[in-house]
């Protein structure tokens, strides 16, 4: 996730944030566009989803999503009173949980509201470590994928690392496996691509796929 986008979103979810009988509450009015819902059927749906997993976790509901209204102005000049809830943390974090995880919104409050400190560079630091491990994920299964079509060819397993070993020293400037192993002092029991910034991770799994037939 971009930083400009974690800056953005983190401060969409403090300007919401608000004081609820000394409680911190989020507004589900609020939170619906944020999180990217444009319909309050469809967002309802996910706080039903939360509340659900609030009571199978023994937690009392009325704790933590709190039934109140919001009164909007309608056209003709009259009011309208709108269903809406005061959310606590562990409410949001219930919400975000039950929501679709590859929406970018949905993926930063499940970090946002898990985080009890409200520092936004411990987010931003969680958010990219997430981001690190799933990429680090992506590439061991291209690993996977190209060793098995290296194996197909009779390539062995001293090949293989061979190959690997090349692939690295296109990528580091020459610099082989076991070079940069040493540069970055890590273990000779732990692969190398556990040591990698994410964004070198991305070029390796990049460069397995370019070689997959």
């Amino acid at each position: 996730m971009k930083k400009e986008l974690i800056d953005a979103l983190f401060a969409q979810f403090e300007q919401a944030c608000y004081l609820h009988q000394e409680v911190e509450c989020w507004s589900a009015r609020e939170l619906q566009p944020i999180l990217g819902y444009q319909r309050w059927e469809n967002f309802f749906k996910v706080i039903e989803k939360a509340r659900i997993s609030c009571e199978n976790s023994g937690v009392a509901i009325l704790d933590h999503f709190r039934d109140i209204t919001k009164t909007i102005n309608t056209p003709k000049g009259g009011q309208r009173a709108l269903q809406d809830f005061a959310l606590t943390r562990y409410a949001c974090y219930l919400i975000a949980q039950n929501g679709d995880a590859q929406k970018d919104p949905i993926a930063f409050a499940q970090t946002y509201f898990a985080v009890q400190s409200r520092k936004q560079e411990i987010i931003e630091k969680r958010l990219l470590d997430i981001d690190r491990i799933k990429e680090r994920e992506k590439l061991s299964r291209s690993e996977k994928i190209l060793s098995g079509i290296a194996y197909e060819r009779g390539v062995d397993e001293k090949g293989f690392a061979n190959i690997r070993s090349k692939g690295d020293k296109a990528l580091f400037g020459w610099f082989s496996t076991h070079d940069m192993k040493k540069k970055l002092a890590v273990p000779d029991n732990r692969p190398l691509a556990d040591f990698l910034p994410t964004l070198t991770i991305q070029a390796k799994s990049i460069g397995n796929r370019y070689h997959q037939p």
